[in-house]
């Protein structure tokens, strides 16, 4: 079972590292690409090395999300709350990237643990600016209020091209993932994986879990939606709370496992109260690579051992063969002696 990360690990070590060597002048320009697509770029110069630049790209938004600026709404006030004073936020962005912070990193607390969970904040930069809108409403859900100006639909990027959908309401907020898969093996599988959350409730241990439905017509809640978002040709799984779904049903599906299905969530106000709010908002947003990294399990499982019944069966035939008989004959070596043409005659007539 794979539990995601709010934080990107090469950035939090490069960020202590950075700050392990703050008087070094050392110059630093990485790039690199993270699940979902989204890009990161750092880059540090040794004329400021107390200054760094992060810069971030997110994946391309379907045209119903809604974006301000190049950002989901919501970000650049929740970049404002989780970094204070630490962060400045360039406009315009550099080129080809959607978000460019930039750090003072002399600004750091002195303890050593608050610098730590500092540091661990500015790693989930992506948590924090593509969660944004979702934060917002839970926030909205959590004090039990709707905005007034908050549309009944509401679509939040989560993959290029791609996005899932919150339907507000002041007491509950209705949460319905479109996933699509482009290979024809992924699709099998997960289409049987999602199918399985109905009968993962008849499991033992599992019995107390919110209940699952299963259907091939999309919610009610999608009425008004786009019409890509209504192509989930493997049906629609409708449950309870999603993130104890997540803990309880998933590490029994490991190996359990369409184009296109989608999932209907239900969160109350007692799933994000307090400290859950994170959680909730970190597992809804990675809710699609969290399947399709079961998907690929699955699928690695089940080559490994089809690899090892054809090595069984391979193994079978070599010991049903008989042992060949050497039937090659060795020449005996012999000796030969020179007749005379008179002995010859004589050897021919006896």
């Amino acid at each position: 079972m794979i539990l995601l990360q709010s934080h990107s690990r090469f950035l939090l070590q490069t960020l202590l590292n950075r700050v392990q060597n703050l008087e070094k002048g050392v110059e630093l320009d990485y790039h690199w690409v993270e699940f979902d697509d989204v890009r990161y770029h750092i880059q540090v110069s040794m004329k400021n090395s107390h200054v760094l630049l992060l810069s971030m790209s997110l994946p391309t938004p379907p045209p119903e999300a809604i974006f301000f600026g190049g950002l989901p709404f919501g970000a650049i006030e929740a970049i404002k709350a989780a970094y204070g004073v630490l962060v400045q936020i360039l406009d315009p962005p550099r080129d080809g990237f959607n978000l460019t912070l930039k750090l003072n990193l002399s600004k750091l607390p002195p303890d050593e643990e608050h610098r730590h969970a500092l540091l661990v904040k500015i790693a989930s930069v992506r948590e924090v600016v593509l969660g944004a809108p979702l934060r917002v409403i839970l926030k909205q859900l959590a004090s039990r209020t709707v905005a007034p100006n908050m549309d009944r639909l509401v679509a939040i990027v989560h993959r290029p091209n791609e996005s899932f959908f919150l339907v507000p309401q002041v007491g509950k907020v209705t949460v319905v993932f479109p996933m699509r898969f482009k290979d024809s093996i992924d699709i099998v599988l997960a289409t049987s994986f999602l199918q399985e959350f109905m009968e993962a409730r008849r499991t033992a241990g599992l019995n107390n879990v919110p209940s699952c439905l299963w259907s091939s017509s999309p919610p009610l809640e999608l009425k008004g939606a786009p019409g890509e978002a209504l192509l989930a040709n493997a049906g629609f799984v409708t449950f309870g709370n999603v993130q104890k779904w997540i803990e309880l049903v998933f590490p029994s599906l490991s190996h359990h496992n369409k184009l296109q299905s989608s999932i209907d969530a239900v969160i109350f106000p007692r799933h994000v109260e307090g400290k859950k709010l994170d959680r909730t908002v970190w597992s809804l947003s990675t809710f699609h690579a969290y399947v399709s990294y079961h998907v690929k399990c699955s699928e690695g499982f089940m080559h490994t051992r089809m690899r090892r019944r054809v090595e069984s069966l391979i193994q079978a035939l070599d010991r049903a063969k008989p042992e060949l008989e050497n039937s090659k004959k060795t020449v005996q070596s012999r000796s030969f002696k020179r007749l005379s043409l008179n002995e010859a005659r004589t050897n021919s007539k006896s």
